[in-house]
């Protein structure tokens, strides 16, 4: 054990001063790494370890997605593939509705009763299909119903995270709780309205043609054609109720890029379609220059700008009485995608930047007081060795953050207490190594033959230890939430370079000491 290769005396070496440099920033204050940034060559590191929503403050949304507006949704689309299957097979049928999660129809020919529950049965292997007479009932499957909530939710925390991270927030934490439910915590965000506003809407767009045709007292009355509907536009330049056709042209689904810009000094949002929105656009824009085409989201009209010209690049303008801001903000819904169901807030929190100052400095004042007492522990109890297991200490804390910081880690307040906890056990190691070195130097074996006893007969105790605790902290990451998960991850980073630090660096020291010293006697 006493005898280390050349190159695991590099890679020990190199591997401990890299974690030094990468733990630097960390010890430096926020004016100092950004002047470091600046001027110093970009292969240096300059991050420094994240610090989470106790620490830095910042605000801690729950939010619950509508599973069953999306389920209902779903249905409703089975409603217009219903309709439309039984018009081309020249099915006779009527009241074909939608009740909630199911919907209904009757055929008015008794004959054509099987035929038509074919044909529905065949529009979706999800759906369920009944008959009470002549009347059919459709719904979606237990099975269909539980998959169709997993993927809105999976997609909604997509869509969220997609529409945080394009509002600048830095390293925020999106997660799934529970079935319906996902939590957001904002570090640094202490005014959560303009997020919460992004995030409460579904952002559905759509590209429908307007009904000029429709008088203003019809409108009133709110008397609209069959295959269109009244909706409100909120463009304040013209403030009225528009009568829009059902049938949409172009989706928002079919947008590659949507931009805040300006157009004759007023903020406009300028988008680009797909390759088969393009082609959609252009047809729509060539067979109907003149008309009016309403730009609708969320069941509000934005704009309706008239067709002036066909428009063949698949690029277009959206106009409004935008201000800079809301331009911002619609575009970046654009670009981030629809929700594929409402989301509404359930719960609220703002963490004050002082909470996490205060927390810090305890967690620091802990973190020094327990090293000041390992310290004296292991200097009084070991002298030249103690000295060498501090030093081991210093970069084992040094790793951890080194370690946090690469890989993109959230310091929490649990997660301080996991490195107070791994400064006080890193020494456990060593204690095992000296201690062993001191019963085999006192049981009659000369100075190199304990040293290498220490270290050889001491490290089945050492794996063992460092590994069920190991398994315990992975168990707590995995199982656990929030806190727990922090704590989770510090003491696993401390678990893991305690291992290295006792082991390898520890041992190059005591063979270095050994080499240049020549000791007649194990100095404990």
């Amino acid at each position: 054990m006493l005898q280390i290769s050349r190159w695991t005396i590099i890679a020990t070496l190199l591997l401990s001063v890299l974690s030094v440099l990468y733990a630097l920033p960390n010890v430096l204050d926020k004016e100092t790494r950004t002047k470091l940034e600046t001027s110093m060559p970009a292969w240096l590191p300059s991050r420094s370890v994240t610090l989470g929503l106790d620490l830095q403050g910042g605000s801690h949304l729950l939010l619950e997605v509508k599973t069953d507006v999306a389920i209902s949704d779903r249905v409703n689309t089975l409603v217009d593939q219903v309709r439309s299957d039984l018009r081309s097979k020249n099915i006779a049928y009527e009241n074909l509705a939608q009740q909630g999660m199911k919907a209904s129809v009757t055929i008015t020919k008794s004959e054509q009763l099987a035929d038509a529950r074919k044909i529905i049965s065949a529009i979706d292997p999800g759906i369920v299909v009944e008959n009470d007479g002549s009347k059919i009932t459709l719904a979606l499957s237990e099975t269909a119903i539980k998959e169709k909530r997993r993927q809105v939710v999976e997609q909604s925390i997509e869509i969220v995270r997609r529409r945080v991270d394009e509002s600048g927030t830095r390293e925020p934490s999106i997660m799934r709780q529970g079935d319906e439910r996902i939590v957001v915590q904002l570090p640094g965000v202490n005014d959560p309205e303009h997020i919460k506003n992004l995030l409460g809407k579904t952002a559905k767009l759509a590209f429908r043609f307007v009904n000029d045709e429709v008088s203003a007292a019809d409108i009133a009355a709110k008397r609209a054609p069959a295959g269109t509907e009244i909706l409100p536009n909120v463009d304040e330049k013209s403030a009225r109720m528009e009568v829009v056709s059902r049938r949409v042209i172009l989706t928002g689904e079919m947008l590659t890029d949507a931009q805040a810009t300006f157009q004759e000094g007023l903020p406009v949002v300028s988008f680009v379609f797909d390759g088969i929105g393009a082609k959609k656009f252009a047809e729509a824009t060539s067979t109907n220059v003149g008309k009016r085409f309403a730009i609708v989201l969320d069941n509000q009209v934005i704009s309706a700008p008239v067709i002036r010209e066909p428009i063949l690049g698949g690029r277009g303008i959206i106009s409004g009485n935008f201000s800079v801001e809301g331009a911002k903000d619609l575009s970046l819904l654009l670009r981030a995608g629809a929700l594929p169901a409402p989301l509404t807030v359930l719960e609220e929190r703002t963490v004050g930047a002082g909470l996490g100052t205060d927390s810090i400095q305890y967690g620091m004042l802990a973190a020094l007081v327990g090293t000041l007492l390992v310290v004296g522990l292991m200097v009084i109890s070991y002298g030249l060795f103690g000295v060498f297991a501090v030093v081991s200490l210093f970069f084992n804390v040094a790793m951890i953050f080194a370690g946090m910081t690469l890989l993109g880690a959230t310091l929490t307040l649990p997660g301080i207490a996991g490195i107070v906890l791994v400064i006080g056990t890193t020494v456990d190691a060593n204690v095992l190594i000296y201690e062993r070195m001191r019963d085999e130097y006192k049981n009659g074996r000369t100075l190199f033959g304990a040293l290498d006893a220490g270290y050889s007969r001491a490290m089945s105790a050492i794996i063992d230890a460092n590994v069920t605790s190991l398994i315990g902290a992975v168990l707590m990451f995995w199982f656990g939430s929030g806190p727990i998960k922090g704590f989770a991850v510090t003491l696993s980073f401390g678990i893991v370079t305690s291992l290295f630090t006792a082991i390898m660096l520890n041992r190059l020291m005591v063979v270095a000491w050994v080499k240049m010293a020549k000791p007649k006697a194990l100095p404990i």
